[in-house]
Order: structure tokens, then sequence, then C-alpha cells
């Protein structure tokens, strides 16, 4: 279950992405911009969507890939450092990422 606030909280931070619209999915929220899936937010966590050449950034900060139960994992989307999160130009480079991963690379 996600906290509503904190939901409101990440949508204020990525505010500068443009129109960020939030689904329920998961049991969280799914987050696109321009009809993109991008992230994420469950059990008050954000996830970002990776890729080859993103992933060793959350690998190097200790983050985890999205696990929504035991033996679930989706590594293609990473928690996002809170150091991130409360820094709200580094959060709209690392949004901007996942915005920018292509499926057709991996």
């Amino acid at each position: 279950m996600t906290d509503s606030s904190y939901t409101d909280f990440v949508l204020e931070q990525l505010a500068g992405l443009g129109p960020v619209r939030c689904r329920a999915m998961f049991g969280g929220h799914g987050l696109y911009v321009n009809d993109v899936f991008f992230a994420i937010i469950y059990n008050n966590t954000l996830y970002f969507k990776t890729d080859r050449g993103t992933v060793s950034q959350y690998v190097k900060e200790g983050m985890q890939p999205f696990e929504p139960r035991p033996g679930q994992t989706l590594k293609n989307y990473y928690e996002v450092p809170t150091k991130v999160l409360e820094n709200a130009d580094m959060l709209m480079a690392w949004a901007r990422q996942a915005v920018a991963v292509d499926d057709s690379k991996k």
C-alpha cells in the first residue's frame, strides 16, 4: 500500500517533467509522461525504469530492483535513492533518463 502524501510528494517533485499521470497498479501506482511508463510507486518507494546504460548508477548507490512480492522481481525498475528524491535537479535528471529508456535495446 502506498501513502497518498508520499505519492503527492513524488508528483510534486516530478512536476518539471510536464504532465505526469498516475495510475493505480500493483497495489501501488504507475507513473507515465507522454504515455511512457517510466516509474512505479510502491510501499512509499519510488522506482525508475532502467536499462544497461543506467542501472549501474542505481547499483552503485546500493539500490534494489522492484520486488512486489518474494520471487517476483522486475529487474528493469530500481529504487530511487533518497538523496536523489530529495534533490529536485538530480531527480529530474534521473527521471529524464527513465523516460528515455528504449525497451527495444534490452
